[in-house]
């Protein structure tokens, strides 16, 4: 009988720490999903004005006989790095030289590494400060030889603790968050590295850091003369890529140091935050083209809003890498309904860094649009091999004005629902400027293959398979387990 009781009173210890367990679990999930955002995370920052804004664009494109590359713009912030002469701050998402085997990249990161450590040796005491994401450590397995140069040159250095930032999958993120993360991920490594053959194998506690899938996935270069924010990482394996980027000057320098500010404050020692240079803006603000910085939820905002706007008469570009925000797709749609011409160039995701893709979720989001549009919605996939068209760009032609969107941020959930830290430029222009008459120019040329075949129709990749792409898609999307 005593034996009989003290397993029923197991029994409901057991089940009792069972319950409290997935309290706790549940609990870690809301809080660590809906908790306050760091300092500085989350921008809009004030309008500027400015007589000029610089359209940058590098684009990988089929020609009979071998690929032909254009590029513009790792050749202007080379540039840029050799005029600084006060300080020179870089975010960077992926910055590092592994790639797959077997195939041949321009050496980037190297590159930007020997440009920033000739620049430290001819000024001593410039501050130049160097953000990138732990994905280039393998999350802590291995320090990657270009930041040890860095480092090693006197450069501050600092990897971005995403940890402060909310959980996009909070169901893993609770359970690792309450068992795993307390042991660090620093070690020798034993695993394969899952995102390229050459990259350092990797700990279990690594692996389980990147099943988080949190990114600073940034790219922002400032100096006292320049802030460009281009959607281009610095990395050897993305050297073919597809890209834009824009570059502006004035004092929306001073926003963007305070936005990387935000960054190394709850990342690093407050020493790094506060040896962070200081612009002093001019006040003298000249010109009819709005700029404004935007991060994180902000560019959301400003995404669906100008859309929102567009009707009649407009025309709506977009040159993207991965679609899938709920909010965005509705969006577009809308603004088909109301009149408005859309325009979409996608990225087939068909491949990535030489590795095959199912074509998730951009296949998916293109037929939902074109079926829920009675295909008044135009879409046309970037002719691409092994490389990706990685633009992330909103280009909204009015009558009198322009509409521009530009940055780090893909239009999905993760890096738009301040999630991921991103940055983006939001710019209006008169329809007659320079920078308008540019992209009309790069977007027409791309759409009508003006040259060269740089884009297919819809049908190239409408394949047979593609309502269990929808359900794969939606699915990932309801449960947050996707990496775009």
């Amino acid at each position: 009988m005593s034996s009989r009781l003290n397993r029923i009173g197991r029994r409901r210890l057991l089940l009792s720490m069972l319950g409290m367990l997935l309290i706790w679990l549940m609990v870690v999930m809301v809080y660590q999903n809906n908790k306050a955002l760091p300092p500085g995370i989350s921008v809009e920052g004030s309008v500027h004005y400015v007589k000029e804004v610089q359209f940058l664009y590098d684009l990988t494109y089929k020609n009979p006989v071998l690929p032909v590359q254009e590029t513009m713009i790792f050749d202007q912030i080379f540039k840029t790095i050799d005029e600084a002469e006060q300080f020179i701050v870089i975010d960077m998402f992926l910055f590092n030289s592994y790639y797959k085997e077997g195939m041949l990249y321009t050496p980037l990161s190297g590159m930007l590494t020997n440009k920033l450590l000739d620049k430290r040796a001819k000024y001593p005491a410039m501050p130049i400060v160097f953000i990138t994401d732990e994905v280039n450590t393998m999350y802590g397995s291995a320090m990657p030889p270009e930041l040890e140069r860095l480092k090693a040159g006197g450069i501050e250095v600092v990897i971005t603790d995403v940890n402060p930032l909310r959980d996009s999958i909070p169901s893993y993120s609770a359970v690792w968050r309450t068992f795993f993360q307390w042991f660090g991920q620093s070690g020798s490594g034993w695993l394969p590295n899952p995102m390229v053959d050459s990259a350092p194998p990797m700990t279990l506690r690594s692996y389980l850091k990147l099943v988080n899938v949190k990114a600073n996935h940034r790219k922002v270069i400032i100096t006292e003369h320049a802030l460009i924010v281009p959607s281009a990482n610095a990395h050897d394996s993305s050297a073919y890529n597809s890209n834009s980027a824009f570059l502006v000057s004035g004092d929306i320098i001073g926003d963007a140091l305070a936005s990387e500010r935000a960054v190394a404050a709850f990342s690093a020692s407050s020493g790094i935050a506060a040896a962070f240079p200081e612009y002093k803006p001019s006040g003298k603000e000249e010109g009819d083209i709005e700029v404004r910085l935007l991060t994180e939820g902000k560019i959301y905002k400003h995404i669906l809003q100008s859309l929102s706007e567009a009707g009649p008469g407009d025309k709506v570009w977009m040159g993207m890498f991965y679609l899938a925000d709920r909010g965005i797709i509705k969006a577009l749609i809308d603004a088909s309904k109301r009149g408005a011409e859309l325009r979409l160039i996608l990225d087939s995701n068909q491949n990535a860094f030489g590795r095959d893709k199912i074509g998730v979720p951009n296949r998916p989001v293109a037929k939902e649009l074109l079926d829920a549009t009675d295909r008044q919605i135009n879409v046309r996939w970037y002719n691409g091999t092994e490389e990706q068209y990685h633009t992330k760009l909103l280009f909204i032609d009015k009558a009198n004005t322009v509409i521009i969107n530009n940055g780090s941020a893909n239009f999905t959930q993760r890096n738009l629902a301040d999630l991921n830290l991103e940055t983006n430029l939001g710019i209006a222009a008169p329809g007659d400027s320079k920078v308008a008459q540019q992209l009309r120019q790069y977007f027409n040329r791309l759409w009508n293959n003006e040259g060269a075949e740089y884009t297919l129709n819809y049908e190239a990749f409408e394949d047979k398979t593609v309502l269990i792409k929808q359900i794969m898609y939606k699915l990932q999307d309801w449960l947050g387990l996707t990496t775009f």
